[in-house]
This record gives structure tokens, C-alpha cells and sequence, in this order.
């Protein structure tokens, strides 16, 4: 229904003139509602499940890491507290630890005696060159001694000492391998600072290795 500008009284759909005062017809539409429909609420986010799984991993990865570091430094208080060290009047050190013992010589010929292997003639034993190492039910010994002969004489001469033995060489470097998984002798021969450098090494016992 619309109405009259001038009088307010109601005029019909479609006329053009006020029935009542005759003035032009202006018809005023009623406001129109809004039809417009309310959006829905957005959902929630959902939470990231690799992001959790990541977080798991990172705690764990500290868990551990702080109890491996408790145990080692429970393992490194044990040792340091329970390891006894005599220092001999030749110089000799001997450590012994609860895991085993380690003895440094000085004499020549007791380092040949540790690792079983005569001295070449005339070779010195080197400042601290030589080491007994007992863990366990395993045995190693270790002796470095310089020569002024050259490589090849030597060689020569652990060679005789090892006919079976396995020998490399090259031009300045002799490898002698001897023995077997229980008992192994490894003799490296090589020029070093103007002298011939002779390492020895001796390992005894049952080795992780080894089937008996």
C-alpha cells in the first residue's frame, strides 16, 4: 500500500493522483528486509599431528641424551676415584684402573720382552715409545725404537724373525703381519725425521673376533 505525499491518505496501487486532494501519487515502497543469510561460524583449526609427533621426538632425543650423560660421568667418576698411578724411579708409569692395567718402560729391553720381539742392534727406544696394556683377558704391547740403518737392512732382519709372516712393501715403508686371531705382532718400518722408524705391536688373548 502506498500513501499521499501530500495529505497521507492511502492510494491505491497504480494511480497517479491522490482520490482525496488530487495531488500526484508518490508511492513509497515499505523498506525491504534484509534477505542476506548469516555466514556459519568458521570450524576450529585442527591441531598439527606431525608437529606433536616432531615434539615426541625432540623430548625423547633430551631424555636420552641427559641420561647417557649421567651415566658416563657416573662412569668417569668411577674410574678417575678407583684408578691407582705409581711413578717408578727409571721414569716408568704404571696406571691401574677398575677395567685394567697400563705400564709405560723406559729399559729397551723390557719393551722387547712385552711385545716378544728381539731389538734390532743399535736401535734406541723412543721418549715414552713404549706401553703394556692388560684389559680383561686381552693383551697388548706396543714398543717404537729408531735405527740409523736404512729401511731395507731392517726389514731384513724382523723378516728373519717372521719367515711366514705376511710383508707389504713400497719404496720407504715395510709392513711385517705374523700370527693369528690370538696372537697377532704387527712391525711397521719406515723413515722418519732422518732415522728409520720401527713400530711394534703385539695383542694377545681372545679378541671379540675370535670363534674360541
Amino acid at each position: 500500500m502506498a500513501f499521499c505525499n501530500s495529505c497521507g491518505s492511502n492510494v491505491e496501487a497504480g494511480a497517479r493522483f491522490c482520490p482525496k486532494c488530487g495531488a500526484p501519487a508518490s508511492p513509497v515502497a515499505p523498506a525491504a528486509t534484509s534477505s542476506a543469510v548469516p555466514l556459519p561460524p568458521a570450524p576450529p583449526a585442527k591441531s598439527s599431528s606431525a608437529l606433536k609427533i616432531i615434539l615426541i621426538v625432540v623430548a625423547v632425543i633430551v631424555v636420552l641424551g641427559i641420561v647417557g650423560m649421567g651415566s658416563f660421568a657416573f662412569m668417569v667418576h668411577r674410574l678417575v676415584t678407583r684408578s691407582h698411578t705409581e711413578t717408578l724411579k727409571d721414569g716408568s708409569v704404571k696406571v691401574e684402573t677398575p677395567f685394567g692395567t697400563v705400564e709405560s718402560t723406559q729399559d729397551p729391553n723390557q719393551a722387547a720382552r712385552n711385545v716378544g720381539v728381539d731389538v734390532y742392534p743399535g736401535a734406541t727406544l723412543r721418549k715414552n715409545g713404549s706401553a703394556n696394556v692388560a684389559f680383561g683377558n686381552i693383551h697388548s704391547a706396543t714398543a717404537e725404537f729408531e735405527s740409523d740403518d736404512p729401511v731395507a737392512s731392517v726389514a731384513a732382519f724382523y723378516g728373519s724373525k717372521f719367515p711366514a709372516a705376511n710383508v707389504t712393501s713400497s719404496a720407504d715403508r715395510t709392513t711385517i703381519l705374523a700370527g693369528d686371531k690370538g696372537n697377532m705382532t704387527t712391525i711397521i718400518i719406515e723413515p722418519q725425521g732422518g732415522k728409520t722408524r720401527i713400530h711394534i705391536a703385539k695383542i694377545t688373548g681372545k679378541t671379540m673376533g675370535s670363534s674360541n
